[in-house]
């Protein structure tokens, strides 16, 4: 009987050049589309589920971006804080998270934020809550494909935390920080691996932090994840509560003040050095 080949995302060339690359995939959608060159904000949202930039186009607090050059999203402005941030709909899962914050650092963001919602794995948590993720279980694909397998990778901006912790709180929601787990099938949880994670110290399980902390690692771009904690299969109440646009809208807020303290302090500064 032949040997079992081995997985080959476990021997991805981490070091050689990509032969494919988001700055081909821009020149093409702008070549194709007629999309005019511009920069995209310094500041982008990826929403994972949609429902928040739906309610801000709804309500016209958020208007197409023309100059976003992707065949796969739309982007939209709004402008929170005296900047304009971007946001880009039901980016859902690792893989198409990372596909898109490919093309946002290529176009000119300095800083992406994942909106990501999650479940409740530590039984300490409160329902809803928001968590500003330190670090991230990589029980995911696209990560291995930007760094050596590892158990768990870290947010490469670890500078935004203190200020995310700082500014969320006026949302009125409960806001910790701390590690998620996460997978690329929810339906595939079990009760095993919630109880092992929550023994060491995981609070919620989500679908794209660990995929874009690699990303920002290996690409030395800066990267963000607040995961809206609204479920758990050991909750009796209300389930999926992730609270209402105007919630979001603050959160928005608060993390667009977040990033106006990181441009003006010493850690951004230098990422800027490195990666200009």
């Amino acid at each position: 009987m032949p040997d079992t080949p081995q997985s080959p995302i476990l021997h991805h060339p981490w070091d050689e050049p990509s032969a494919f690359t988001a700055r081909s995939l821009i020149e093409s959608v702008r070549r194709t589309r007629r999309v005019p060159e511009a920069a995209v904000p310094l500041l982008c949202f990826l929403d994972f589920d949609g429902d928040l930039t739906d309610w801000l186009v709804a309500h016209r607090l958020a208007t197409p971006f023309p100059s976003w050059p992707c065949f796969h999203t739309a982007m939209f402005a709004i402008n929170v804080e005296g900047i304009t941030c971007g946001i880009i709909p039901r980016t859902i899962g690792g893989p198409y998270a990372v596909l898109v914050a490919e093309q946002l650092a290529e176009a000119g963001s300095e800083l992406i934020v994942g909106l990501t919602s999650a479940g409740r794995v530590s039984p300490e948590l409160p329902l809803p809550c928001l968590v500003v993720v330190t670090s991230a279980i990589r029980d995911e694909g696209a990560s291995l494909h930007y760094l050596p397998a590892a158990k768990e990778v870290v947010t490469p901006t670890p500078a935004l935390t203190p200020l995310l912790q700082r500014e969320l709180p006026v949302t009125g929601w409960a806001v910790r920080s701390g590690s998620v787990w996460t997978t690329d099938a929810p339906y595939r949880e079990t009760r095993t691996q919630l109880e092992t994670w929550s023994g060491e110290g995981v609070l919620a399980v989500e679908m794209q932090a660990a995929s874009l902390f690699a990303f920002g690692i290996a690409r030395n771009v800066s990267v963000a994840s607040v995961a809206m904690v609204s479920n758990a299969v050991d909750h009796d109440g209300r389930q999926f509560d992730t609270g209402s646009p105007q919630d979001g809208l603050r959160i928005i807020e608060a993390c667009a003040r977040a990033f106006k303290a990181w441009t003006r302090s010493p850690a951004a500064a230098a990422t800027s050095q490195t990666t200009g």
